[in-house]
Protein backbone atom coordinates (compact mmCIF):
# COMPACT_ATOMS: atom_id res chain seq x y z
CA UNK A 1 0.00 0.00 0.00
CA UNK A 2 1.54 3.29 -1.10
CA UNK A 3 0.50 6.36 0.83
CA UNK A 4 1.26 9.98 1.63
CA UNK A 5 0.88 12.04 4.79
CA UNK A 6 -0.16 15.61 3.96
CA UNK A 7 2.73 18.02 4.33
CA UNK A 8 5.34 15.37 5.16
CA UNK A 9 7.99 14.16 2.71
CA UNK A 10 8.00 10.36 2.36
CA UNK A 11 11.69 10.15 3.29
CA UNK A 12 10.91 11.87 6.60
CA UNK A 13 8.09 9.39 7.18
CA UNK A 14 10.45 6.51 6.46
CA UNK A 15 13.09 7.87 8.83
CA UNK A 16 10.69 8.30 11.74
CA UNK A 17 9.04 4.92 11.19
CA UNK A 18 12.46 3.27 11.00
CA UNK A 19 13.35 4.77 14.39
CA UNK A 20 10.25 3.05 15.77
CA UNK A 21 11.19 -0.29 14.21
CA UNK A 22 8.61 -0.12 11.41
CA UNK A 23 10.02 -1.05 8.01
CA UNK A 24 8.64 0.77 4.96
CA UNK A 25 10.00 1.75 1.57
CA UNK A 26 10.07 5.29 0.22
CA UNK A 27 10.67 6.70 -3.23
CA UNK A 28 9.44 6.07 -6.77
CA UNK A 29 8.93 2.30 -6.43
CA UNK A 30 9.89 1.82 -10.10
CA UNK A 31 6.86 3.87 -11.14
CA UNK A 32 8.49 7.15 -12.21
CA UNK A 33 6.20 7.71 -15.25
CA UNK A 34 3.07 7.35 -13.14
CA UNK A 35 4.53 9.53 -10.39
CA UNK A 36 5.42 12.23 -12.91
CA UNK A 37 1.98 12.04 -14.50
CA UNK A 38 0.26 12.67 -11.16
CA UNK A 39 2.97 15.09 -9.95
CA UNK A 40 3.82 12.95 -6.93
CA UNK A 41 7.51 13.26 -6.00
CA UNK A 42 7.56 10.06 -3.92
CA UNK A 43 5.40 7.89 -1.69
CA UNK A 44 5.80 5.68 1.34
CA UNK A 45 4.94 2.02 0.85
CA UNK A 46 4.01 -0.56 3.45
CA UNK A 47 4.01 -4.16 2.28
CA UNK A 48 1.99 -6.87 3.95
CA UNK A 49 2.32 -10.65 3.68
CA UNK A 50 1.18 -13.79 5.45
CA UNK A 51 3.80 -13.36 8.17
CA UNK A 52 2.58 -9.92 9.31
CA UNK A 53 0.63 -9.77 12.52
CA UNK A 54 -2.02 -7.45 13.87
CA UNK A 55 0.72 -6.00 16.08
CA UNK A 56 2.72 -5.07 12.97
CA UNK A 57 -0.25 -3.17 11.58
CA UNK A 58 -0.89 -1.49 14.94
CA UNK A 59 2.77 -0.41 15.05
CA UNK A 60 2.47 1.09 11.55
CA UNK A 61 -0.66 3.02 12.50
CA UNK A 62 0.91 4.26 15.73
CA UNK A 63 4.01 5.28 13.80
CA UNK A 64 1.99 7.23 11.24
CA UNK A 65 0.15 9.01 14.04
CA UNK A 66 3.50 9.91 15.58
CA UNK A 67 4.69 11.29 12.23
CA UNK A 68 1.58 13.47 12.10
CA UNK A 69 2.24 14.77 15.63
CA UNK A 70 5.87 15.58 14.87
CA UNK A 71 5.12 17.46 11.64
CA UNK A 72 1.91 19.29 12.59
Amino acid sequence: ISFEVDGVHPHDIGTLLNQEGVAVRTGHHCAQPVMQRFKVPATTRASFAFYNSVQDIDALIAGIRNVQKVFT
